[in-house]
């Protein structure tokens, strides 16, 4: 068990509910001062985006970051020099897509993370049957390899995702790309009531939580909420100290569903 998947079942087996921000590594404002910002007003992991040029997993908010990001020259290791400057106590997981982990080779891409400090990363567009080199590599270095699970998945898929799945299942709240959602739809339910008997692992919602409000809704029945564009719009607007506030705002309406 990695150090992403233990601290996040800590808090679940304390009877709590996790709470993970979502920044886009790069842009302006993302550095070592915000995730110990980030850290300090209580996430219990942290995920940042390694920016990339066809973000298919995310809406306008995050697509507008990382495009400002990779016009300003960031490369994956400056995320990592970010991650590693920030040496925080808690899980750090990358999020970025599988053409960056090839070009990079998967063996090294994860003695990278690995030496950083990252204990998690999450591929969107890796599917499960094809997860098997990374969560190898992965798991040799440290690192938990989190995979996806989204509505509409068949009951066998849900088998391989658990059984596959290191740290916690990322579970889509809904059809379509990252971005706010004026409610919390059904199918975010379904998602984690379908891969409750498939694997123990924490299982957090993500895409869609807009407002604290919705992250505690969808805490009632989920393990933690994953807040990405919620954070990354103040951030968007030069307003740091919004970002900070309003992850905190996030931690406490999770923390007592």
């Amino acid at each position: 068990m990695g150090e992403l998947e233990a601290a996040l079942r800590a808090v679940r087996d304390e009877g709590g509910r996790a709470f993970v921000p979502y920044v886009t590594g790069g842009y302006p404002g993302v550095d070592a001062k915000l995730l110990r910002a980030l850290a300090d007003a209580g996430a219990d992991a942290i995920e940042v985006g390694i920016p990339h040029s066809d973000p298919i997993m995310d809406g306008g908010v995050v697509q507008e970051a990382s495009r400002v990001a990779l016009e300003r020259g960031t490369h994956p290791s400056d995320v990592l020099s970010t991650i590693a400057e920030a040496d925080i106590d808690v899980p750090v997981a990358v999020m970025t897509y599988a053409n960056i982990v090839t070009h990079a080779g998967i063996e090294r891409f994860c003695a990278d993370l690995a030496n950083a400090g990252v204990r998690g990363v999450i591929v969107p567009d890796l599917p499960v049957d094809e997860s098997g080199d990374l969560g190898a590599a992965a798991s040799a270095h440290g690192v938990d390899m989190v995979l996806l699970a989204a509505p509409g998945t068949p009951p066998e898929r849900y088998t391989a995702i658990g059984a596959a799945a290191h740290g916690f299942v990322y579970c889509v709240a809904t059809y379509g790309v990252t971005g706010a959602r004026d409610s919390l739809a059904a199918t975010a339910r379904e998602v984690v009531d379908a891969l409750r008997p498939h694997t123990d692992l924490p299982l957090l919602v993500g895409v869609g939580l807009a407002t604290p409000a919705l992250a505690a809704e969808a805490c009632v029945f989920a393990d933690g909420a994953i807040v990405g564009s919620a954070m990354m719009a103040p951030l968007l607007q030069g307003d740091r100290d919004a970002t900070i506030a309003l992850a905190a705002a996030f931690r406490d309406a999770v923390r007592a569903p």
